[in-house]
């Protein structure tokens, strides 16, 4: 037994369908080896990560028209992976990153759910980051700014992430911390544009897609 119940709900990304592996609410908490609870995680934050959250459908309502083409992308914080199997079926190079000891579990079972190869999978501690991750041309996240602590080291891990020439797309449901992420990255060359796509029939928009660019489309 998993310790844990789940469901498998369906939905689409443009013309594209997904069935995705969820837990079935949010009132659980199975941590048997104890992993969860030595990367930090307590109880009360063990069901996050297998939830569809709205970021999660925004970020993965944008990728599905993001230019991707010849470009290496990281999903932060992918938690169940829509994003990273939307650009997967896409034919992107995408590695999808998350610190929760389950998250790679769910997306390797999403991705053989939907017909498609594995996704390369990186655990990742942000405030410590991960040797050997390579750098990419578009880091993606959803929902990754959801508390101060958090925010600040994501802001100052990303710069070892990024190209010269980068994006950086955050879906973000106005928690209160994008002003300070997008000042740290401002330090790093990074302008921030907010742009506005249009939500999926029959879903409406809950978190803002926040955009920011160094060295693309002419920005220094």
């Amino acid at each position: 037994m998993s310790g844990y119940q789940t469901q498998i709900s369906d939905y689409a990304f443009g013309d594209q369908h997904f069935r995705i592996r969820a837990l079935s609410d949010l009132q659980q908490y199975a941590d048997p080896d104890a992993s969860a609870a030595e990367a930090g995680i307590s109880s009360a934050q063990w069901s996050l990560f297998g939830h569809v959250w709205p970021a999660g459908l925004v970020l993965a309502d944008a990728m599905q028209i993001h230019e991707v083409a010849g470009k290496r992308v990281l999903e932060l914080g992918c938690g169940l992976g829509l994003a990273s199997l939307v650009l997967s079926r896409r034919g992107a190079q995408v590695v999808a990153s998350d610190h929760h000891p389950l998250a790679e579990v769910f997306l390797a079972y999403n991705a053989a759910l939907n017909d498609l190869a594995a996704v390369p999978y990186r655990r990742m501690d942000w405030a410590t980051g991960r040797a050997g991750m390579g750098r990419f041309d578009l880091i993606i996240g959803s929902d990754v700014l959801y508390e101060r602590g958090p925010t600040l080291a994501l802001a100052a891990l990303l710069p070892s992430l990024a190209r010269p020439a980068c994006e950086i797309v955050i879906s973000d449901p106005a928690r209160g911390h994008a002003g300070v992420f997008a000042r740290d990255l401002a330090a790093h060359g990074f302008v921030l544009s907010t742009p506005r796509l249009p939500s999926a029939p029959g879903r409406k928009r809950q978190a803002q897609l926040l955009h920011y660019q160094r060295g693309v489309g002419g920005q220094a």
